[in-house]
């Protein structure tokens, strides 16, 4: 499942190094404007290829020893697939810090105790929230249709060493103010999370260098597989998100996020994916949306 959120994972890890600057927040449209203790219920649904759930959020407004504003959240009610899930004890007690404060640099979540099936969901909330971070640190959207565009000049790797032998993806961000409703007060962005002009993975086998799709390749993988053999694919992996948030305080009402990852697959005899046999496409998708309760 993690094969998709090296981005979101480099982007938490490395963000103090990268945008030590900030733009000033006057005359910015989206902007936080936090409350200390104020409360916050989201609803989460998701499909990852064959999995359906949905999931819980709950969070409250703390403040830092520095004054700084972040939300605190512990995840709950849980269904898969259309059945309740008993969480452990550790994915009960966890607690996940985001925040839309510019001065406050995301963290990378440690799931290490908590149980795999959380991982996607907290990742995915993480996504939302780097989007939207991004624009209120970097950008100026003001008026429908201003864009931004940053490309990250990075190719992330989630591989572990262990299982996962080499995994990268390179994806470029382009945001535009999609929408202002005045009469409800809210503004709409549009986040696309598309493959760089020039890709930056490392593609280790000759074979993985034709483009699956209408892009250079931006996503490749490696795997060990239980029969002792090795699962490689290569593709372009791209998200699209939409996020919905309030122009009164600057809290995401909705947000959605559909990331397709086109592969072709092989099964090889070994790790540098030089003896494999012949190729399988498999399109990877996940659809995800968030909603705040009221």
């Amino acid at each position: 499942m993690l094969k998709t959120f090296a981005l979101i994972l480099l982007i938490c890890s490395s963000f103090s190094l990268l945008f030590a600057q900030t733009l000033p927040n006057e005359g910015k449209l989206l902007l936080r404007h936090y409350r200390e203790g104020e409360k916050l219920r989201y609803h989460m649904k998701g499909i990852n290829e064959d999995w359906h759930y949905e999931i819980e959020a709950d969070g409250v407004v703390k403040k830092d020893s520095a004054g700084s504003f972040f939300e605190e959240y512990h995840w709950s009610n849980m269904i898969s697939d259309g059945q309740k899930v008993a969480l452990s004890s550790a994915s009960l007690d966890f607690r996940q810090q985001l925040s839309l404060d510019p001065n406050v640099t995301p963290a990378q979540p440690n799931l290490s105790q908590i149980e795999r099936k959380l991982h996607g969901p907290i990742l995915d909330f993480v996504t939302f929230y780097a989007d939207l971070w991004l624009v209120v640190k970097l950008a100026n959207l003001n008026h429908v249709g201003d864009h931004f565009y940053f490309p990250l000049n990075m190719a992330p790797s989630w591989a572990d060493g262990s299982y996962t032998l080499i995994g990268e993806d390179s994806i470029d961000f382009d945001f535009t103010l999609k929408e202002i409703n005045q009469s409800d007060k809210t503004a709409t962005l549009f986040v696309r999370h598309v493959p760089p002009e020039k890709s930056r993975v490392q593609l280790p086998a000759d074979w993985m260098q034709k483009p699956v799709a209408d892009t250079a390749n931006n996503w490749v993988q490696v795997q060990k597989t239980k029969d002792g053999k090795y699962s490689a694919g290569v593709g372009k992996e791209t998200f699209d998100v939409e996020i919905k948030l309030s122009l009164t305080d600057g809290k995401i009402l909705s947000a959605s996020m559909d990331n397709p990852v086109e592969t072709i697959e092989r099964e090889c005899e070994d790790a540098a994916a030089t003896k494999c046999g012949d190729p399988k496409p498999h399109l990877i998708r996940r659809q995800i949306e968030i909603s705040l309760e009221r």
